[in-house]
């Protein structure tokens, strides 16, 4: 088929289906898109929450857990050990489908009975204060850390790494604080985009550098700083003028490396090793179009955090081995043919539809499954009745679609209605990515969750903290320290906050002062230095060279863009 300019019924703006699309569509069996790749995505993020966590009560033991639910929900939840032992079966909550109803309101129905799992957490160990975790050891209020991570504190995007603190997007790293997109890093702090760095700090855009102190755009470097070539020892002596355990000068030298940041040059996109493929930080790829925090992927696009996949589109947070995957959100590992679906734990294959299942295939509308196969709304048929009975459903769902509070029309090809989640708006990573006040996240539609009253009392005020980490003491982790935004911030500010003994070590190792801010707070201050997920098309900035591409770089930025060619004959 042709190219198509269609009208997203969302957002009522434009968006374009490439042929290439149209042949996916017809590969996978579904419709072409109502919604633009905006905003479905923002659709499908609100149906996973990874850092609003409450205290509450397992369903079945009744034993205390960190659950991603509140206490009030109308479904059960229940802790990792009773979801996943036998004192329980998802074929339990099974119904007959009623044709005189909408396909989606039979699925709320049965998502508000089926017990749900407190966190999502795959193969990992002493984990319990966090969410969306898979393969690692020991990960405290951090998500989406997987293949074999280890001592994982506050952080997000981390896979293969090793002790590391408040860090964003890292990989093949080890004891590391405050990075961001960074790859083989080892000992460094406040490094950004940068790989194969060893013992560097405040640091943009360096590759292979060890010793690099306030610097950017270095390749192959040693003992640098301010971009100044020193001697070993006078580097040395110059770096012991500046002590890094002190929290002032380390606010110095943040707001100067922003600063020579802003001054850097800056390649078009982090893309390294991906043929044929647009977005930002994609490595070892192929067709990788409009993707983002992505590597190892093959024919995806539209895809957000996607890891080992081939033949995706319209997917976050999933891969690891699966292939053929449509508008999808969270997990999937050795998955094949899933679409419109949330959360397949392991080798979900031929489904629709499908929420928390594990080890099924040709399952539609069903959730909580566990090797089961041929199951609509989690009852069982044989495969011929199962077959006649998902055509007659689809055929129904068109038919008679169900239509949410804001007049959104959802036949068969829609993923689930915004209205039907079980978060609020505000509790999930819609809002990190798609930010609203509550008042446009009711008026868009979404439901909105105020905070809970905040239940302990600081012992501490941040404010009275000692400058250097050589005067903080042992018994600091016994503390309730206050943040310092005390509640007044867009953050979604705890309000206190604990250094735990790990964390206080850590410092104490990398001479880092403590810090004066809640998890939160720090998360969304580093949050600022993430790339945002759309593309722009843009010329070089190199004079004279005429080369076009899509950047994520605003027209309106004041960074200094260039092409990969370009950027490379400055660089190196």
């Amino acid at each position: 088929m042709d190219k198509e300019t269609r009208n997203c019924q969302n957002c009522h703006k434009d968006f374009t289906i490439e042929p290439d699309d149209f042949k996916f569509y017809e590969k996978m069996k579904v419709p072409a898109p109502t919604w633009c790749s905006e905003c479905r995505r923002q659709r499908r993020l609100l149906f996973r929450n990874e850092r609003t966590l409450y205290r509450r009560k397992c369903s079945l033991c009744a034993e205390d857990i960190i659950s991603m639910y509140p206490q009030d929900t109308v479904f059960p939840v229940y802790c990792h050990e009773c979801w996943f032992s036998d004192k329980w079966d998802g074929a339990d909550f099974s119904r007959q489908y009623d044709f005189s109803r909408s396909f989606f309101s039979q699925i709320e129905e049965l998502w508000n009975t089926v017990p749900k799992l407190n966190l999502f957490q795959r193969n990992s160990i002493n984990c319990q204060f966090t969410n969306m975790v898979g393969e690692s050891k020991n990960v405290y209020l951090s998500c989406s850390v997987v293949e074999g991570s280890e001592n994982i504190f506050y952080s997000k995007f981390v896979d293969k790494s090793f002790t590391i603190f408040d860090s964003y997007g890292v990989t093949n790293s080890d004891h590391c604080y405050e990075n961001v997109s960074v790859d083989r890093n080892y000992s460094s702090s406040f490094a950004i985009l940068s790989r194969d760095c060893i013992d560097c700090y405040f640091i943009f855009d360096c590759i292979n550098c060890k010793n690099c102190v306030l610097s950017s755009n270095l390749r192959n470097k040693q003992y640098f700083i301010r971009n100044k070539a020193y001697t070993k020892d006078d580097y040395f002596r110059e770096i012991k003028k500046m002590d890094f355990g002190s929290r002032k000068l380390n606010n110095q030298c943040f707001k100067e490396l922003l600063g020579i940041k802003e001054k850097s040059l800056h390649k078009y996109a982090d893309i390294v090793k991906a043929s044929g493929s647009t977005g930002n930080h994609i490595a070892n790829a192929k067709n990788a179009k409009n993707c983002f925090e992505t590597h190892d992927v093959e024919n995806v696009k539209n895809c957000y955090r996607v890891l080992w996949a081939k033949d995706f589109l319209d997917v976050d947070y999933s891969g690891l081995s699966s292939e053929m995957f449509y508008e999808y959100v969270t997990g999937g590992k050795n998955g094949f043919n899933v679409k419109l679906s949330i959360a397949a734990f392991d080798a979900v294959r031929e489904s629709e539809y499908t929420d928390y299942c594990s080890l099924c295939a040709h399952c539609f509308g069903c959730a909580g499954l566990r090797n089961k196969e041929f199951c609509i709304l989690n009852k069982q048929y044989t495969k011929e009745d199962y077959e006649k009975m998902v055509d007659k459903i689809k055929k129904q769902m068109d038919d008679l679609p169900y239509i949410d509070k804001k007049g959104r029309i959802y036949k068969y090809g829609e993923f689930f209605p915004a209205e039907i989640s079980y978060f609020t708006y505000n509790e999930t990573l819609a809002q990190e990515i798609t930010p609203l006040s509550r008042e446009a996240a009711l008026e868009a539609g979404f439901k909105w969750r105020d905070p809970e009253a905040k239940k302990y009392v600081a012992t501490k005020k941040s404010s009275e903290l000692s400058d250097n980490i050589s005067k903080i003491s042992d018994s600091i982790s016994k503390e309730v320290i206050s943040c310092l935004h005390e509640g007044e911030c867009s953050h979604f500010c705890s309000g206190v906050y604990k250094i735990v003994s790990e964390e206080l070590q850590f410092y104490k190792k990398m001479n880092l002062p403590v810090p004066v801010l809640c998890p939160n707070c720090r998360f969304y201050e580093r949050l600022k230095l993430v790339d945002p997920l759309k593309l722009w098309h843009r010329k070089c900035m190199k004079p004279d060279c005429k080369n076009e591409f899509e950047t994520i770089y605003a027209p309106d930025r004041p960074e200094t863009v260039y092409c990969e060619g370009c950027y490379q004959k400055e660089v190196y």
